[in-house]
């Protein structure tokens, strides 16, 4: 099995859109950061994906996800790492993330739980804190 990370291209919307709603991750906003999301491609097929949101020098990390068929490969690593370079690349020097099911995945990364009072303002304002993700998500933050 030969999966590679790429950039996602506009024409992967409707497959991103698929894993997130099988993954019960939030839809809202992916569309808007598509020039910042990244996928695991096994030929035609989407594997995984992965996106950040730019907010100057902090970012939001959402939508990692892994096909089932796909998992136990090391691919939500992956594309959390890529995500995370393409987060450094542009300037970011904090990444933050909301929860539910992975608080036990992302440590690996350097994030750690914080506050939502602690995630930065212009994060803050973004659609997954203010109406896609509920209050009992856990806010993590690393820093780049």
């Amino acid at each position: 099995m030969s999966v590679t990370i790429e950039p996602a291209r506009p024409d992967d919307l409707p497959a991103i859109a698929s894993l997130l709603e099988r993954g019960h991750l939030p839809l809202a906003g992916v569309a808007e950061h598509l020039g910042t999301a990244v996928v695991a491609r096994e030929g035609n097929r989407l594997a995984g994906c992965a996106a950040v949101e730019l907010y100057g020098e902090a970012a939001l990390l959402r939508s990692v996800a892994v096909d089932h068929a796909f998992r136990g490969l090391g691919l939500g690593i992956r594309l959390t790492e890529a995500a995370l370079t393409t987060a450094r690349t542009r300037g970011v020097h904090a990444v933050y993330l909301l929860t539910e099911t992975a608080v036990g995945f992302f440590p690996r990364f350097g994030f750690r739980p914080i506050p939502r009072t602690e995630v930065s303002p212009a994060v803050r304002r973004s659609v997954e804190f203010t109406t896609a993700c509920p209050e009992s998500a856990q806010a993590m933050m690393a820093e780049l």
